[in-house]
């Protein structure tokens, strides 16, 4: 008998209003994590984005970098508790490295506070990949029609959010870049032959959703199909360890890794002409 999960959805519009305001230009150096993904950052400098007119309830954050361009735009797809501030943060990350970034908002302005409301959420979303797809569309084509993007742009997220990158590299308006944190994956050479950009991807080897025997099969089905990729299983940690790195202290190495390699990645993908 299925489980059915009665859930209290928070609606986002319960947390703060941000004042938008232009990122400086601050990479950050060789050897250095962003404070983001450490849990040191400040409160989010950018602002809220209506960009999906289907869902006017589907509020995005918008984080832009300082100066005219043009330069590459990423969009974020977060977790699935949906749109909140580490992922914002991350977002202002992004802005402080040169690109534009827009965290999209799959869930309707919501957000969810345990297992069950998370759940709830992500089944409800995945039941409709169309619409999920037609809002990422829409944040694309609001990413390309702004005079300081130089056309090419990325997607990438974390568990829920790597599972829909790649579905989005799969179903979406041509994008050059998908970076994959801990998502869901395929493992059929003929299915992904439809991706024509190179992969990252980070793993966890402790990880068991997905496992590393699940993410070995990935890579050989994108070798098989042609896709280049640049794909790594980090060793004993474990699911989450690369965007919340402040829950233990053996992630700081392999998330450092794994950023440089998100860094070069995105720069050859996506940056500026």
């Amino acid at each position: 008998m299925p489980v059915v999960f009665t859930a209290f959805i928070v609606l986002a519009v319960a947390a703060p209003a941000f004042h938008a305001q232009q990122i400086p230009y601050a990479p950050t150096s060789e050897g250095e994590i962003p404070e983001a993904i450490l849990g040191k950052a400040g409160a989010p400098r950018g602002g809220d984005l209506a960009y999906f007119d289907e869902d006017p309830a589907s509020k995005g954050y918008l984080a832009e970098p300082e100066g005219p361009g043009p330069r590459g735009a990423v969009i974020l797809i977060h977790e699935w508790n949906g749109l909140v501030d580490r992922v914002r943060q991350v977002a202002d990350a992004l802005a402080a490295e040169g690109y534009v970034a827009l965290a999209a908002d799959l869930y309707s302005g919501r957000t969810g506070s345990n297992r069950d409301e998370n759940m709830a959420l992500v089944r409800e979303t995945l039941d409709d990949m169309d619409k999920i797809i037609r809002n990422l569309d829409a944040a694309a084509a609001y990413l390309r029609s702004r005079p300081d993007v130089n056309g090419k742009i990325g997607a990438m997220g974390w568990c829920y959010g790597g599972g829909v990158a790649l579905s989005y590299a799969l179903g979406g308006e041509n994008h050059d870049a998908t970076a994959i944190f801990y998502g869901r994956l395929l493992d059929d050479p003929e299915r992904l032959g439809a991706i024509h950009h190179e992969i990252y991807g980070t793993f966890a080897g402790l990880d068991r959703g997905p496992s590393p025997e699940q993410v070995e099969r990935f890579v050989a089905a994108l070798r098989e199909a042609g896709v280049e990729n640049d794909v790594h299983i980090y060793d004993d940690v474990n699911h989450g360890f690369w965007l919340y790195v402040d829950r233990d202290a053996n992630n700081e190495e392999p998330a450092l890794d794994a950023w440089e390699r998100l860094k070069a990645y995105l720069k050859r993908t996506i940056g500026a002409d």
